[in-house]
């Protein structure tokens, strides 16, 4: 049986290491009829829109998806394809696993670090409701509501519970915004009281921030808004060796969004240099989601065979490998 999933290749390395998973995805015996559309600054160059309606369409008749990086402009410029999908096709929950490969080299290369981070993803100042207020001062307002806060914590404890996770940690800045981040407390708690068996903390997203430099090993699940969670997430992928290792996956209820969480990389694009891991382990949960965790299992212990080795690594990660080279490992890995 072959599978139909949407892939967006992205910009830069994008189509790079979208090449890359798609061929460890067949080397893992996963037959997949893939429906490629472009999103980014290529579909803005080819199309004239960053996010064409075709490619919501795709993911609407498919159900999953695996995307590259796009490009973002700072402070100008067209909006952000990751931001408009997330909306559009209400994918509530980012999803991101924090652990350490083999042979990644960190600070806490001797700290059991597993944790996983589901952050609202739909809602909170991502909302893009901002305004000029009179000449220099400008608003944004930050939206929290039940309705979101709720489904993010149901969908942490959901997991946990699956997966015999015994904590969940809730950050917030409920000292200071006692209305919109105490409205997602609230919500955390009425979960919580569902779940007896796991154990519930709370923490204030500096405090968060401090612990988990100077004691990771120490978190579970984190739940968190969506700027809290942007934020956090990308510190936490900065303790097992950067964005380059981390997967990710947006959920929703009817469809999924499996993306790499880097950069573009536009340096690198083109060279056959770029490191395609942070997909690979993307598409790996995305093998999971679809019902295919025998395979999904298999790819991921590919991965850390290749980094348990050493040979055969891009360089951004301490190798000299290609591209092609690091993918060849993996491949032969699973056959």
């Amino acid at each position: 049986m072959a599978y139909q999933i949407t892939l967006i290749p992205g910009d830069g390395i994008g189509p790079e290491v979208s090449a890359a998973t798609v061929r460890v995805i067949e080397a893992a015996g996963i037959q997949v009829d893939w429906e490629v559309v472009e999103a980014g600054a290529s579909a803005l160059a080819d199309f004239g829109q960053v996010l064409p309606p075709k490619v919501v369409e795709s993911l609407e008749r498919t159900g999953v998806g695996l995307k590259g990086p796009t490009a973002t402009p700072v402070g100008g410029g067209h909006p952000s394809v990751n931001v408009a999908l997330r909306k559009k096709l209400d994918l509530y929950v980012n999803f991101r696993p924090i652990r350490m490969l083999p042979g990644t080299v960190s600070r806490f290369n001797d700290t059991h670090i597993d944790m996983v981070i589901f952050r609202e993803n739909t809602e909170d100042l991502y909302s893009g409701l901002e305004h000029e207020v009179v000449p220099g001062v400008v608003e944004s307002i930050k939206i929290i509501t039940r309705q979101a806060s709720l489904r993010i914590a149901e969908a942490a404890f959901a997991y946990c519970q699956r997966e015999n996770r015994k904590k969940v940690t809730a950050i917030h800045k409920a000292n200071i915004m006692k209305m919109s981040d105490g409205l997602f407390l609230r919500c955390c708690r009425e979960v919580a009281e569902r779940y007896p068996s796991i154990q519930y903390t709370e923490l204030i997203v500096d405090n968060a921030c401090m612990q988990l430099v100077m004691h990771p090993e120490q978190f579970d699940c984190l739940v968190l808004p969506n700027l809290y969670g942007d934020i956090v997430s990308d510190l936490a992928a900065g303790l097992v060796g950067g964005l380059g290792i981390v997967p990710g996956a947006n959920l929703g209820a009817r469809q999924a969004v499996f993306e790499a969480v880097h950069g573009t990389a536009p340096d690198i694009a083109g060279k056959g240099v770029a490191n395609p891991t942070a997909l690979i382990q993307s598409a790996s949960l995305m093998l999971a989601h679809i019902g295919e965790r025998e395979a999904s299992v298999r790819v991921k212990n590919a991965l850390e065979a290749v980094y348990a080795e050493g040979k055969h690594l891009t360089g951004d990660v301490g190798g000299s490998a290609s591209t092609s080279e690091f993918t060849d490992a993996v491949c032969a890995n699973l056959s």
